[in-house]
């Protein structure tokens, strides 16, 4: 007996730019009549790839290009992509919000589908009442969505408005509720675009440990769209990663995971950018050294090594309290490490026009697992006001070095190498 739930052919979505229509009403009246005899539109053309990096010399451009894969039953699958690549075109089109321009989707079940805060809500009626029309929606019958009603209730934490129009919700509790009812509801397919991170940090704890259940322990498929690789790794088993609006690579998770990496490798090669807003300060001298040795992009530093940040600010008018910040990202764009003034106890208050502010930073022993790595810089007035940035202040690889004294590589799912101290008594 087949497992497979999903299954695409060639699935493709065009959209047209700036004006829909052919021009003439001769000509939407033979599209017209094409599309009601079933038969292609004589107007589709070939267009061009989505590529947002580039600007396009064609009114049409293809979301999705010739899209195949296979989903079985139980799966959770990570859809990986950077924006604009046709992760949320693919969703819509798994759950019939929208038709694919060419290729067919067949699905097995039920699919309940949370692409952006409060889908399938509708304003004017309460908590209680969308949870019923949801469900409906989704196919359910009264007394199986009654059976469920306390436990979606309990979970969103909303019991207190649940009689409340959803309309006087904030896009918080908007979000506890729809992702309560489309976990909860019997759908043998769930689908979750990026909008968990609507919530707070304990809600997306919350909702991260229902989907493993609902895929793991209750046997459901489940696709999960996401930025945060962290949580694609633990979620999920299998990935699809899509690259301007095809599908490029599809695996295990951390197989994709890294496919995905080496693509995103390309912003790492920037040159560094500064951006100056309102005018207030100007860097004037800015160096890295490690061990007294200047450091360049592209540079390999050992696990173990520390970091020198040498900066001359100018100031160009008055600031009542200056904010440094540096943070440290890997190659999925998490932040490693953030660095501010602040935890060394430095402050830079009451500066004048004309001021310079002469500074060094020097950074604790690097201990992140071996991989690639920028660092950005953000000034700033209070904490608030942002002045001046420098995004790629430096790009380097960090090496495993004899810090450590393993034989082997440290593991790439890891971020941090904490050094511990061995005796046998």
């Amino acid at each position: 007996m087949s497992k497979i739930v999903i299954k695409a052919e060639d699935i493709s979505k065009q959209y047209r730019l700036g004006l829909v229509g052919t021009g003439t009403v001769k000509d939407d009246m033979k599209r017209w009549w094409y599309n009601l005899r079933g038969k292609e539109d004589p107007f589709l053309k070939i267009g061009e790839a989505n590529n947002r990096a580039t600007k396009s010399e064609s009114d049409y451009v293809w979301s999705l290009r010739d899209i195949n894969f296979e989903i079985n039953q139980g799966d959770s699958v990570g859809i990986i992509g950077r924006n604009g690549a046709g992760k949320s075109t693919l969703l819509k089109i798994l759950s019939q919000v929208t038709q694919p321009t060419t290729g067919k989707i067949y699905t097995k079940g039920r699919i309940a589908s949370l692409l952006e805060v409060g889908t399938g809500f509708h304003p004017e009626m309460t908590g209680r009442e969308n949870i019923f029309l949801n469900g409906a929606i989704l196919g359910m019958r009264k007394a199986e969505i009654k059976r469920k009603f306390d436990e979606i209730v309990d979970f969103s934490g909303v019991e207190r408005y649940i009689d409340t129009p959803v309309k006087r919700y904030s896009s918080g509790m908007y979000v506890r509720l729809a992702f309560a009812v489309a976990a909860h509801l019997e759908s043998e397919i769930l689908i979750v675009d990026e909008v968990l991170a609507v919530g707070d940090a304990e809600f997306q704890k919350k909702c991260l440990g229902k989907m493993n259940d609902v895929s793991k322990g209750e046997g459901r498929t489940v696709l999960f769209v996401s930025h945060n690789m962290g949580a694609i790794k633990t979620l999920c088993n299998k990935g699809i990663v899509l690259d301007n609006g095809g599908l490029i690579y599809e695996g295990g998770i951390n197989e994709s995971v890294d496919h995905y990496s080496s693509i995103e490798l390309g912003s790492f090669d920037e040159k560094s950018a500064h951006k100056s807003y309102h005018n207030q300060v100007e860097i004037i001298e800015s160096d890295i050294t490690n061990d007294k040795k200047p450091v360049n992009q592209g540079a390999s530093i050992s696990l173990g090594d520390k970091l020198e940040l040498h900066l001359k600010i100018a100031v160009l008018g008055e600031i009542s309290d200056l904010s440094i910040a540096m943070d440290i990202l890997n190659v999925n764009s998490e932040l490693i490490a953030h660095m501010t003034n602040e935890d060394d106890g430095v402050y830079f208050s009451k500066l004048r026009n004309g001021d310079v502010v002469d500074l060094t930073i020097e950074t604790g022993s690097l201990l992140f697992v071996p991989g690639l790595y920028r660092i950005n810089l953000w000034i700033g007035s209070s904490q608030d006001d942002t002045l001046y940035t420098i995004t790629n202040l430096l790009v380097f690889h960090l090496e495993q070095s004899s810090f450590t004294k393993r034989t082997k590589a440290l593991p790439k799912h890891s971020k941090m190498y904490l050094p511990t101290y061995w005796k046998i008594n």
